[in-house]
């Protein structure tokens, strides 16, 4: 047998593991394990982009390593999160096939799945060679969280009002059309300047990336500046781009007079009692990369599902406003509802907001990051992936399958 196929046999071995008893399934395969670095122990690589599939497993849990980043410290004492005494077994159904999540992990490229009900951990499994301890990059999801340190600002005063337009608090933008963006259409993706975000093509995101991670860095207010074509007024078309969280970002700096990575250990990483440290990547003048670049354990990103699954609270302890979370997770214009900005989503502050009777939302970002977070159920599901595509897999629909079922399992219905 040649050492491709032992490979993709122990894969499947691995990936078919069951929960023993409580605590996490470890498993040193994956599905295409030889193509993602098996046999070279998941090799990190240099900082090529894009990421090429041999390294993608390695880069994704060693992203800190590879660029400058601040720490959010965790806490003394982590809050409780249990396993839950079984694991979970759930049967969906996607396209017409019974399907359970042995099957989905034994398909899907997923490095961690995490699920969570009434605060037990009733699902922990990594594969890969990943663990517990590794810190899986957000990618987008860090957005969700910019999203929610505004709300904390503006309840602390630091922020007087999401009408406010940018350049309030960065004076660099004073003169350009994202300084005279109020601070809400960013929240909401919808600032009207002409931006555009792809992932399989040059793009307005593959420039700005180079001018804050490149040696000739202008500064991230001028390198936001040089997006200046205004095609539609604020707030009235939504249109996804990265940089409106980068603007958010210096104007978050800015009211708190104190780095993101600080503002986000003080007011929400400490707070949750987070049980690892977590990381934010820099740009080259030492500016956090807001849209982006967050790493954490896979129970902490968790955790933080939680506290948006508590309407801001986590054990007993309000950490953002329980109003900016229920504003920040309904569409709040006709313009963000679900089936008129993307099909199956929609989008609040900084966060997507899923097609359902219920009230749901997500953090979501490139290659398969998401976290689905279910309030009413009590649930939360985390996932971490090194997709090929970055955008628009099937996968997502499936994932999308799966926990649909496991809102039938505890919810009792849609």
């Amino acid at each position: 047998m040649t050492r491709l196929a032992i490979l993709s046999a122990l894969s499947m071995f691995f990936a078919s593991a069951v929960w023993a008893g409580p605590g996490p399934v470890l498993s040193p395969g994956g599905p295409d394990a030889a193509a993602y670095g098996a046999a070279e122990g998941y090799p990190v690589g240099s900082r090529a982009v894009p990421v090429p599939q041999f390294s993608m497993v390695g880069h994704f849990t060693h992203f800190n390593e590879k660029y400058r980043h601040r720490i959010a410290a965790r806490p003394a004492s982590p809050s409780p999160l249990p396993w839950a005494a079984e694991a979970l077994t759930l049967p969906y159904t996607h396209a017409g096939t019974r399907r359970d999540l042995t099957d989905y992990l034994s398909r899907h490229p997923a490095t961690g799945l995490l699920i969570v009900h009434a605060g037990q951990i009733v699902f922990e499994h990594y594969q890969y060679g990943r663990t517990d301890r590794d810190r899986f990059l957000s990618q987008s999801m860090a957005k969700t969280i910019v999203g929610m340190l505004v709300g904390i600002a503006v309840q602390e005063g630091a922020i007087r009002s999401i009408d406010q337009p940018a350049r309030d608090y960065v004076p660099a933008l004073a003169g350009t059309e994202y300084g005279a963006t109020p601070i809400r259409a960013l929240l909401h993706m919808a600032s009207g300047v002409a931006y555009k975000e792809v992932y399989d093509a040059p793009g307005d995101n593959q420039r700005l990336s180079r001018m804050l991670f490149g040696s000739a860095n202008p500064g991230p207010a001028r390198a936001v500046a040089s997006f200046n074509t205004r095609e539609v007024p604020p707030d009235t078309r939504f249109n996804y781009a990265g940089v409106e969280t980068e603007v958010l970002g210096l104007v978050l700096t800015a009211a708190t007079r104190m780095p993101l990575t600080e503002y986000f250990r003080t007011r929400i990483w400490q707070p949750m009692g987070a049980e690892a440290d977590a990381t934010w990547t820099l740009d080259t003048t030492g500016q956090e990369v807001a849209y982006c670049c967050v790493t954490a354990v896979l129970r902490d990103w968790a955790r933080l599902g939680l506290v948006l699954a508590g309407e801001g609270a986590w054990n007993g302890r309000q950490i953002v406003p329980r109003q900016w979370v229920l504003d920040a997770t309904t569409v709040q214009a006709p313009f963000l509802a679900p089936g008129t900005m993307r099909r199956g989503f929609g989008y609040g502050y900084q966060t997507w907001i899923l097609a359902s009777p219920r009230r749901q939302f997500a953090f979501l970002g490139i290659h398969g990051q998401a976290i689905y977070v279910d309030p009413a159920a009590k649930l939360v599901l985390v996932h971490t992936a090194v997709r090929l595509k970055p955008s628009n897999d099937p996968a997502a629909a499936e994932l999308r399958s799966l926990w649909d079922a496991l809102v039938e399992r505890y919810a009792g219905g849609r």
